[in-house]
């Protein structure tokens, strides 16, 4: 049976109301069980190849070229890809988002990266302010050797002061600032370490091939 989109607001707007909210060193939620395990599982299996590194990193924008997007054609190409994309243009998510999380949607467009990260990832601190006014770091990987994966979170001099708990199906949810420091610290990766991205963006993102619905800002 085909994961609807319905199933996975209603999942999405429970993990939303029970999330813990935590004040520093800037608002800041960790969520749990935020896709049925169903839908979950199948976006975890999705065939896509793990890109290699080629011994760069430290921002994801160098490897441009494989990064890969919950994007016109893989929503066409892959039923959950639609339902998950549906679910995050739905008017009871992004109307749940702006006043659970504090943030306004209205004229942004939904943009959904898979990202799959191998040994020799790594970001260095930064706060996703600019067009990005929403961001959701949704983990996915359950290898037990992913648990001290999580996103690393800065203070404003860039100082680690925390990690987020790398819970399989669980996420990070904070509204980009300009005191958001956020990254990952290089540490070994056992396998790829996999996550989707979710942000709402403004309509100066340049890069619409990218976005889930290019023609239909939310609202």
């Amino acid at each position: 049976m085909a994961m609807t989109s319905e199933a996975i607001v209603d999942t999405l707007l429970h993990s939303f109301t029970a999330s813990k909210r935590n004040p520093a060193p800037y608002p800041h939620w960790f969520l749990k069980q935020c896709l049925p395990a169903a839908a979950a599982d199948e976006i975890t299996a999705l065939p896509f190849p793990a890109p290699a590194l080629g011994g760069i990193s430290g921002k994801r924008e160098v490897h441009n070229a494989t990064r890969k997007y919950f994007d016109s054609e893989n929503s066409t190409a892959f039923p959950v890809c639609k339902a998950f994309n549906d679910a995050f243009q739905h008017e009871r998510t992004t109307s749940s988002i702006e006043t659970i999380f504090g943030t306004r949607l209205r004229g942004t467009y939904l943009r959904v990266e898979y990202a799959q990260d191998i040994d020799g990832f790594w970001l260095e601190p930064h706060t996703d302010l600019g067009v990005k006014v929403f961001t959701m770091l949704l983990y996915l990987s359950a290898d037990p050797g992913h648990r001290d994966l999580g996103t690393d979170i800065y203070d404003t001099a860039k100082m680690p002061v925390g990690r987020s708990p790398f819970d399989p199906n669980g996420a990070m949810v904070f509204v980009p600032s300009d005191i958001t420091y956020h990254g990952f610290v290089a540490r070994p990766i056992p396998g790829v370490r996999k996550s989707v991205i979710i942000n709402y963006v403004t309509s100066d993102w340049r890069a619409r091939e990218q976005l889930s619905f290019p023609d239909q800002p939310i609202g």
